[in-house]
């Protein structure tokens, strides 16, 4: 067989086999992992909706920061109650307001960062219970994220932005987290007739002398 028959031959046999490759390939791709969010539709928020609660002698500018895209929020351990009457832990929190909720299956939606050092708090919370005053609390404690001060949610949580994402349904009394879109922890939920989410800085156990969280792209969701 003549040499520009055989090249011609050799040619169309890497193509063939080029082609295959890349069908093939797209045959054998891993399947789109599911989002936390799927099934979901966000809710509109403004800013009515982020409700500031801070001691209740400090100045918003004191505690709180917000450039329109991260709110930073800090409190002191020496610091007053969010109110003159109230004898809880000092904070500085959001509560989402205008979605409060006793039905059906809700989500929350944050990218939060920790600054290293900040320990002993609650930087986000599910309001609302039977017996207590919370059905979900998420605590730092020495760079770890736990399920109030017990369960290991997700270690190393210092100087990092991380993805949030916490499923309340109530009808079923659980609650589901992933963090980064990875599945870290599915509780029973602790009852009560009304919630709402709260997310920021809420001194705990050993709390340290300043608590500090900072947090994006906040959002709120509803199962369709």
């Amino acid at each position: 067989m003549a040499p520009r028959a055989l090249s011609w031959i050799s040619v169309s046999l890497l193509v063939f086999l080029a082609s295959w490759s890349c069908v093939a390939a797209r045959g054998t791709r891993a399947p789109r992992t599911a989002d936390p969010t799927d099934g979901f539709t966000a809710v509109r928020l403004g800013e009515s909706n982020f409700a500031l609660q801070l001691p209740f002698d400090e100045s918003t500018g004191a505690r709180y920061s917000f450039d329109g895209t991260v709110r930073k929020l800090w409190v002191l351990s020496s610091d007053k109650p969010h109110a003159r009457q109230s004898h809880t832990s000092p904070r500085t929190e959001i509560r989402m307001a205008g979605y409060d909720y006793s039905s059906g299956v809700w989500q929350f939606e944050g990218y939060g960062y920790v600054p290293s050092g900040t320990t002993g708090v609650s930087i986000m919370q599910v309001f609302g219970a039977g017996e207590t005053a919370t059905t979900f609390m998420l605590h730092v404690y020495d760079g770890a994220l736990r399920y109030y001060n017990r369960q290991l949610v997700e270690d190393a949580i210092y100087d990092r932005w991380f993805r949030l994402n916490v499923v309340h349904d109530v009808d079923a009394s659980t609650l589901t987290v992933y963090i980064d879109g990875e599945l870290k922890l599915h509780v029973q939920g602790r009852g009560g007739h009304s919630h709402y989410f709260k997310f920021g800085v809420y001194g705990q156990r050993r709390e340290s002398s300043r608590m500090e969280s900072h947090w994006k792209d906040v959002k709120i969701l509803m199962k369709d």
